[in-house]
């Protein structure tokens, strides 16, 4: 049987490290603040994704450490900002006080800002064996995921529906974006930059997106009944923004059938992969039975 356990604390061990190695800690207290949220601890499902995703398809960790190092980037720099005053105003994150907490509003929309540039300085600076075409489609992918076609329109969407009751669909479209964008790049340019087919980086895509919506539907579970202490943030947080969520929409019980039918989708897409891609298959059930 998969110990998915020691796979993700494995790649973390590897992500941290290159993580720690390209912003490396000095006395400014811009770098401080960058620091102090991309360290934390995190689960860092996106850069394991990627890096499974390459893996799977034969790939090795080390043909897209750096690609997954900026994708984690990129989600602590949504992170920071997601949790500005501004947006979501939360004052928890990843178990310690939020960023503008710590420092200041200021500094931490200039964290996450640092963050997504150096995001793509390193996106940019990738060496190796790597085709550049293939190099340009990854950075197109992730862009796009992150940018107003993906991640941003997403947020943007969900503040804006804040007080107003969305309809199933419409829900879907936004975390689509908000939170399956970069899930479905990180996937993407793991199994592009690990070798993959094009049956093969498709039949990912189809895993991704149903698993990034998962993802989405377990969160807004975890919002209503998870623990605080083992979430790292705060609970009842959609309810009291008046957001639109699964459980708000169709339920808690509509809620988690639907997560488990995401999930056996997902699993479905990965019928003709083969062991290799066992701890993406594990990823997938560790979704919505995490507690955190």
């Amino acid at each position: 049987m998969f110990d998915l356990k020691s796979y993700l604390a494995e790649k973390n061990e590897g992500i941290n490290s290159a993580l720690d190695e390209l912003l490396r800690e000095d006395s400014s207290r811009l770098v401080k603040a960058m620091r102090y949220s991309l360290m934390a601890d995190g689960k860092r499902i996106r850069p394991v994704l990627c890096i499974a995703a390459a893996e799977a398809v034969g790939g090795k960790e080390v043909d897209v450490l750096p690609i997954a190092c900026a994708i984690e980037m990129i989600h602590t720099y949504s992170l920071i900002h997601d949790d500005l005053p501004a947006m979501d105003d939360d004052d928890l994150r990843r178990g310690k006080p939020t960023s503008h907490i710590v420092y200041d509003e200021a500094t931490a929309i200039l964290a996450g800002d640092a963050l997504l540039t150096l995001a793509f300085q390193v996106l940019s600076s990738i060496n190796g064996n790597h085709q550049a075409s293939e190099l340009i489609t990854v950075i197109r992918i992730i862009a796009e995921a992150a940018g107003y076609c993906g991640m941003i329109e997403g947020q943007t969407r969900d503040i804006a529906s804040e007080g107003i009751l969305l309809d199933r669909k419409s829900l879907e479209d936004m975390h689509a974006l908000k939170t399956g964008a970069l899930i479905r790049a990180s996937v993407r340019s793991g199994a592009i930059l690990g070798g993959g087919s094009d049956d093969q980086v498709e039949r990912l895509d189809i895993y991704a997106r149903h698993i990034g919506l998962a993802f989405q539907v377990a969160d807004d579970i975890l919002n209503v009944e998870g623990d605080p202490a083992l979430l790292g943030k705060s609970v009842g947080t959609d309810h009291a923004r008046e957001k639109s969520t699964y459980p708000s929409v169709i339920g808690l019980d509509e809620s988690r059938k639907l997560a488990k039918h995401l999930i056996f989708t997902a699993l479905q897409a990965m019928g003709r992969f083969d062991a290799k891609a066992d701890p993406l298959r594990a990823i997938a059930t560790y979704i919505i039975e995490r507690e955190k």
